[in-house]
């Protein structure tokens, strides 16, 4: 039941910020590419906005793919597939600190990032979701 619980709230954050992506990308809120300081000048340059806007849907759709195959494990996984999808996960999670988060860190210490600090509010919303998911594992397994 705990590992249950853990994937509802990951699906029902992610669903927020897939909503932000695809209908609101101009919002600061959840993943909304406005906090970068560079989509004023994406704006101007047709061709960087459709490449933006591009990626920007494509992030969306990745994340859609995590949040369906979740919610098919939840539905009629067995026990040990919802404790594989859970270390999966833990595992696709943590890689944001290897590559995105020192270029968030960059280009927030650049001031290209508004709001200033939002490089260590992504951080600790990430590292929630890996608290979250590591505690929800570790209850289950004592």
């Amino acid at each position: 039941m705990i590992l249950d619980i853990a994937i509802i709230i990951f699906c029902i954050m992610e669903l927020g910020n897939v909503l932000i992506l695809y209908f609101k990308p101009d919002s600061k809120l959840g993943n909304g590419v406005a906090v970068f300081d560079a989509w004023k000048d994406v704006k101007e340059n047709k061709n960087l906005d459709l490449f933006v806007h591009y990626m920007a849907y494509w992030v969306a759709g990745v994340k859609l793919i995590f949040i369906f195959l979740l919610l098919v494990v939840l539905l009629t996984g067995n026990e040990t597939t919802k404790i594989l999808a859970v270390v999966a996960m833990i595992i696709s999670i943590a890689t944001y600190f290897w590559k995105l988060h020192p270029i968030i860190k960059k280009l927030d210490s650049l001031n290209k990032i508004s709001p200033k600090g939002y490089s260590k509010t992504l951080g600790l919303m990430i590292s929630g979701f890996l608290l979250m998911f590591s505690t929800a594992l570790i209850l289950y397994l004592i």
